[in-house]
């Protein structure tokens, strides 16, 4: 089930006005990331997975997420969440069965968009989120989730 895109655009402009409602209430980064995967679960459709992989200086390690049990530790280049970490650039995947790279941690997950989080010109983490159906996420998802990261890491 996908959106048209004014409806997209619309949900995502609520998205990031809930966002800021939240890390307006609250100043604990803990607290922001696991509200935050809370709020993208509940919003976007056919959503398996969102949450947040934080980079130790070495790998991701899984942090605050909506979703089944998921891999916990990710090295950097492996898989979406470590090819986006290791180029910093956004990465959108149609059809995660197609992915070269991609590393299964949930078996109903079809696509994925991910978000690296780069704050003062260094990487903290990624936000990963994955649907149940292929080809979810596009140009206007990535707009958006970008948004939604930089609003994240300013409150903090």
């Amino acid at each position: 089930m996908s959106w048209d895109e004014a409806e997209k655009k619309a949900a995502y402009e609520l998205l990031l006005l809930q966002q800021a409602g939240l890390l307006e209430a609250e100043d604990n980064w803990l607290a922001n990331l696991a509200n935050s995967s809370a709020l993208l679960n509940q919003t976007l459709k056919e959503t398996v997975f969102a949450g947040y992989y934080l980079f130790n200086g070495e790998e991701l390690i899984l942090g605050p997420f909506q979703g089944k049990v998921s891999c916990t530790r990710i090295k950097m280049g492996k898989g979406v969440c470590g090819e986006s970490a290791a180029k910093e650039e956004t990465l959108i995947v149609p059809n995660v069965k197609e992915h070269a790279n991609y590393i299964s941690c949930d078996g109903t997950a079809m696509s994925e968009i991910v978000v690296p989080m780069i704050k003062d010109g260094k990487l903290i983490g990624v936000l990963d989120i994955d649907a149940g159906v292929t080809a979810m996420y596009d140009e206007i998802d990535q707009e958006y989730l970008e948004k939604y990261v930089a609003l994240l890491l300013g409150s903090n």
